[in-house]
């Protein structure tokens, strides 16, 4: 069965676009750029070659962390970021495991129901475009928080890369010309002035961002405080202020990223370090795989009907917790333990019929009796130690808010649209909310990152991690499974085509390629209901899986500009 599964996909990878790494063929198996025993994937190539650089020169996978995302800041504009936030996930080469949490912050002047009119609807667009939609800013707090706590080179050699890449320009490609002739219109609807995006740039050109590297080299000279505080955070404030939005100078002062413990569970003999609340990520997946555990999914066949059936109704149960239980912990309580529970997991999924699906308008959230104990970017690394981290990085949407400080060089987020403006209603990503995300001063909202480390026999086997919205959990946990069911190689669990379902709205989203007509037919006759039609794709994964001769082989997504390095 595995071996007709990797021909299979064999043949799905040669029919797809170009794959954006070195690739090999081994045994009918397409592989992805193989290591000795360092790796860096990320969303852009200049992006991993400046966190392997840093890897060459003695630094450890927390160095190469805080250069690469960075150096994506100046490269991928499109969701790298210092005007964002992220989350993180570690491995130390002796097993110690945590977890980072500088997802951004409500500002100060934040209320609950600050997106809703006189009748209490939501105002459209208010939560996603412009300087209302605007969060606190964690990423450089975050970096720092890392640097501290990791870092064996100084932080001036981590940043100074990226300001050398900003001086000396960033080469435009196709996809990413793609994406700002489809976003440009925001940039003049936002902001105050022209922007350097607002050119009609094309591939092949070359973008200097020269005022991101002036900020750069405040935060390199000034440390934290050049972001958080005197002429960065007064140009950010101000020009905020400007168009209308809340943030203050004590917002950006009194910020402070978190050390978490992470979501740990097992799934027969993998152990999955994932991330936790406010990210939603780690305790989705742990129930997803804990109801899928019991069931022999390889003798069903990669996205089979069976299969398929299985991971929706799974999804299904497990997003509508999330829309009900999840929120951020600081402010609200989660019982964790037992919504990742076997028990509770088999109990959510007594009425799952193999005949039909479960209409989720039938479907709410579990019963808990007691309480216990869109765009984003991904990169993966491992350093020669041993140590390997996991990081999702976001603006939300794509270019965030649209809101440029141009005398920064940077965009702001939009992460105030993955609060619930209005517990019940859909958020950009048709997310629903309850009131455990509603929002208050100061609080972080819910998100789907999911940066996820996986263990097998007590040693490092997968780091794999995606953007994507609410797709990033269900890109994440086919991943893995393509991987350890289904034997294929990290480049062909990368490249394989998926599927995504989130409770509501009550459809199983497809990609446009690689599930035929029949398939979807047969799901439809027991009442799910497809959308594959221009269906967006469904995350790009950047992933690296340690080989059984303890090389490493990087999975880099071909849907987009991904790149894996190594040595």
């Amino acid at each position: 069965m595995k071996k007709i599964i990797s021909i299979i996909a064999l043949a799905f990878l040669f029919a797809q676009c170009k794959i954006n790494t070195p690739i090999t063929v081994k045994n009918n198996k397409i592989t992805g750029l193989i290591a000795d025993s360092t790796m860096v994937v990320s969303a852009r190539e200049e992006a991993s070659k400046i966190g392997v650089a840093i890897l060459k020169k003695g630094g450890n996978a927390f160095d190469a962390m805080i250069a690469t995302e960075l150096a994506l800041a100046v490269a991928y504009p499109f969701a790298g970021n210092i005007g964002g936030g992220g989350f993180m996930v570690y491995r130390t080469n002796d097993g110690k495991t945590g977890a980072l949490d500088y997802r951004e912050k409500a500002p100060l002047a934040a209320s609950k129901n600050m997106y809703l009119d006189e009748n209490g609807n939501i105002i459209e667009s208010k939560s996603t475009l412009g300087a209302m939609a605007v969060g606190v800013p964690g990423t450089v707090d975050g970096l720092f928080k890392v640097h501290e706590k990791f870092g064996s080179l100084p932080f001036s050699v981590l940043i100074q890369p990226a300001i050398d890449l900003a001086n000396k320009g960033v080469v435009v490609t196709e996809k990413q010309a793609e994406r700002l002739a489809l976003y440009k219109h925001y940039f003049s609807e936002v902001n105050a002035t022209k922007i350097i995006l607002d050119n009609n740039w094309q591939k092949g050109d070359t973008i200097k961002y020269v005022k991101l590297a002036k900020t750069l080299e405040r935060i390199r000279d000034l440390g934290r405080d050049g972001f958080y505080k005197g002429e960065t955070a007064e140009m950010l404030v101000n020009y905020v202020q400007k168009l209308g939005g809340i943030i203050t100078k004590k917002d950006l002062e009194i910020y402070e990223a978190k050390w978490r413990n992470p979501i740990e569970f097992t799934y027969k003999d993998l152990k999955i370090i994932a991330m936790s609340p406010p990210s939603s990520g780690g305790i989705c997946n742990a129930q997803i795989f804990k109801a899928i555990e019991p069931f022999d999914i390889v003798s069903y066949g990669h996205n089979s009907l069976k299969y398929i059936q299985l991971l929706t109704e799974a999804e299904r149960r497990a997003y509508a917790d999330r829309s009900y239980y999840l929120g951020d912990p600081d402010f609200v309580k989660i019982p964790i333990d037992t919504l990742i529970s076997s028990k509770y997991v088999k109990k959510r999924m007594a009425n799952f019929s193999w005949d039909k699906a479960t209409p989720s308008s039938t479907l709410k959230h579990g019963e808990i009796t007691g309480y216990e104990s869109d765009e984003t970017t991904h990169y993966s690394i491992v350093d020669k130690y041993g140590n390997s981290i996991s990081a999702t990085t976001t603006l939300n949407g794509a270019y965030g808010s649209k809101v440029f400080v141009s005398e920064g060089g940077f965009f702001l987020n939009n992460e105030m649209d993955d609060f619930s403006s209005k517990p019940g209603t859909p958020n950009m990503f048709e997310l629903i909310g309850a009131e455990a995300n509603s929002i208050e001063p100061g609080k972080r909202m819910l998100s789907s990152m999911t940066p996820t480390i996986v263990e097998k026999n007590n040693r490092f086997y997968m780091s794999v991690g995606s953007p994507g919205g609410s797709t990033i959990i269900t890109s994440v946990l086919q991943t893995i499974l393509n991987v350890y069911e289904f034997n294929l190689s990290m480049q062909e669990a990368v490249d394989a085509p998926r599927f995504h379902h989130q409770w509501l709205p009550d459809v199983v989203n497809f990609e446009p390629k690689g599930f035929d007509s029949l398939l979807l037919n047969q799901l439809q006759q027991k009442g799910y209901q497809i959308k594959q039609e221009n269906s967006v794709i469904l995350g790009k994964v950047d992933a690296i899986l340690r080989l059984p001769n303890g090389k490493l082989e990087g999975g880099a997504d071909y849907r987009g500009d991904d790149k894996a390095v190594g040595f």
